[in-house]
């Protein structure tokens, strides 16, 4: 992620490009992720700034093919262009509202007439996304319904404007975009930044660019958020302060009621339209953990004393309050939630405290916060810490989750011995091959989770409905609940089956259920499928990187041979399947799911 994109001039990200171009001594490597851009426009900017965007923020060597000016069609259509021979994994689609403005509706169009010209549109990149090979992840930038008004306030009152029909276009392309397509949303960008600045006539009559340049690097930013994404590169708990962050004042000084958090003023309405702002990112899956100087008794007063909190005790899953410093703090918190400090953002009133964590713990986003409290809701918008790929029914459970796990936390500090607290759970686990509705959870997963990841493989969405379909492989997923709390998904298989031995081609699992059995009672699994196919060996490989070192004996301690090694780390182990072999003990009851025809 590009922190603090928009300090950064087009000029200067530019240079910064071109620098890297010139000094780059990858470029004889194979990529491990190609990457091309496709416009209607002029794209070549676009593209260079996004390889030295993408190759400073992933620990991968990234290629980005610029497609040139005017390159979607005839790239997309002909079978032996530049596109079809380099088969990029991910595909940027830059169009203009003015490759299909010939088709906008007559005036006075009727209702039947304006969604007929709307269909035509979405037919045409329906059958353009179908072109493309579906292996291929396709990011897709939506119309920017232009400034000039013909017909002024009116293109607000009529369906048959062009105002309308843009907006209904990308509206019915949200609808009908098939699983390997998500949407760039270029006509919010240019909203935010400002349309009057975004079009500049003079650059395109002159060079062809579709922006104005000055946005360049707020649009390269965008596009590259995404791609991060998909390496996992995302982020899923906010740390916040809490005096003079979340409230005015010092509550140890001041007291729960001195606090400034009143509707009534415009500084306590300042903080309360921040919690609600906060209180929405924890309703969409975000984590939320406090990290204060304070006594714990004095900073948890307001949030059971006053009245005007927005935030409850309930929607913080990590409560640390104490007089340590806040990068220490932090870890900790990581610790008890299980994560990685990559993916915890911070957020701070105090820029001494921003400084220390960014300086401790460079992984963690520190947000840049202004002196001015009204302006602390933008400031986190603009961050944009938590822009993932797509939600589901799991994220939004998270939180309750990670707030569940203080009373599983209580519950083993009551036994002396680690079997009977795992039995005390009272776990339940489901697991068998995926159902076909699971495919965009079962996705996320694979492309978000980093530390027990055995090889780190990535799927897209419509690679995984490949495998879905092919007999050869099996698609597993793995639920679990317990006394407290649903879990959901939280681990997902893939085996490859060929003609003498099972090979384990993906596993990964939530590091919230780690030492709870769940790899035990999915290797039990994995070998009776094994037997039932005939098969005597199952073949595994562990792929090391920067992140998934919790993993290296993963396969060890599960009682798999090592066979090999590569001078990378790659190690590849096998398991024998015979009449001796033994599954170790766990404490889940085992709920099998219907497989699918």
């Amino acid at each position: 992620m590009v922190e603090n994109s928009q300090k950064i001039t087009a000029l200067e990200l530019l240079k910064m490009a071109r620098k890297y171009t010139k000094n780059d001594q990858t470029t004889s490597q194979t990529p491990d992720i190609k990457v091309m851009v496709l416009g209607s426009y002029s794209t070549q900017y676009i593209s260079s700034c996004l390889e030295y965007l993408l190759n400073t923020q992933i620990d991968k060597k990234i290629e980005v093919l610029d497609g040139q000016y005017n390159s979607i069609l005839n790239n997309v259509l002909d079978e032996n262009s530049q596109l079809h021979a380099y088969e990029p994994d991910i595909l940027v689609l830059l169009p203009d509202v003015e490759d299909f403005i010939n088709y906008a509706p007559e005036k006075f169009s009727t209702d039947a007439q304006v969604k007929s010209a709307v269909q035509k549109v979405v037919d045409f990149y329906k059958a353009l996304w179908a072109k493309i090979p579906s292996k291929c992840l396709i990011l897709q930038a939506n119309f920017v319904v232009p400034n000039l008004r013909a017909l002024g306030n009116l293109e607000a009152n009529y369906i048959w404007s062009k105002s309308s029909f843009i907006s209904a276009v990308n509206l019915e392309l949200l609808h009908k975009r098939p699983s390997n397509v998500l949407l760039l949303d270029f006509e919010q960008l240019a909203s935010a930044l400002g349309k009057n600045k975004w079009f500049d006539y003079q650059a395109y009559n002159m060079y062809k660019f579709g922006f104005s340049l000055d946005f360049l690097p707020e649009v390269v930013d965008l596009i590259q958020r995404q791609i991060s994404a998909t390496r996992g590169a995302t982020k899923k708990c906010l740390v916040l302060d809490l005096d003079n962050t979340i409230w005015g004042g010092i509550v140890g000084d001041d007291g729960i009621d001195g606090i400034e958090l009143d509707p009534h003023t415009p500084v306590g309405e300042s903080y309360r339209h921040f919690q609600k702002y906060v209180l929405e990112l924890k309703k969409r899956g975000v984590i939320l953990a406090i990290c204060s100087k304070n006594d714990e008794e004095n900073a948890r007063e307001p949030f059971e004393k006053n009245k005007y909190m927005i935030l409850q005790l309930a929607d913080i899953s990590c409560f640390m309050a104490n007089w340590d410093d806040k990068a220490n703090n932090i870890k900790k918190i990581a610790d008890v939630l299980n994560i990685g400090v990559d993916s915890m953002v911070f957020f701070d009133d105090n820029p001494a405290e921003r400084c220390i964590v960014q300086k401790f713990i460079p992984e963690c986003l520190v947000v840049d916060v202004p002196k001015e409290i009204a302006d602390y809701t933008r400031a986190l918008e603009d961050a944009h810490a938590f822009d993932w790929l797509q939600l589901t029914a799991e994220d939004l459970n998270r939180t309750s989750n990670y707030a569940a796990n203080t009373e599983r936390v209580s519950l083993a500090t009551s036994f002396t011995n680690y079997a009977d607290y795992l039995d005390a759970l009272q776990m339940v686990a489901h697991i068998g091959q995926i159902k076909h509705e699971q495919i965009p959870r079962f996705s996320q997963l694979i492309n978000k989770s980093n530390q027990f990841n055995l090889r780190t493989i990535r799927y897209t969405e419509a690679e995984i409905e490949k495998l879905y379909n092919n007999n050869a492989v099996h698609c597993i997923e793995i639920t679990l609940a317990d006394k407290f709390s649903e879990h959901g998904l939280i681990s997902c298989i893939i085996l490859r089956r060929n003609d003498t031995e099972l090979f384990i081609d993906t596993w990964l699992m939530s590091c919230r259920v780690l030492k709870r059995g769940v790899e035990d009672l999915a290797l039990e699994y994995i070998v009776e499928l094994a037997k039932n196919w005939g098969f005597k060996q199952i073949s595994a490989e562990y792929i090391p990187t920067k992140k998934n070192k919790m993993v290296l004996n993963f396969y060890q301690e599960l009682g798999f041979e090592k066979v090999d090694e590569t001078p990378t780390g790659n190690v590849y182990y096998k398991l024998e399947i015979n009449d001796e072999l033994e599954t170790k003990k766990h404490y889940i009851k085992l709920r099998r799911k219907d497989e699918h025809d």
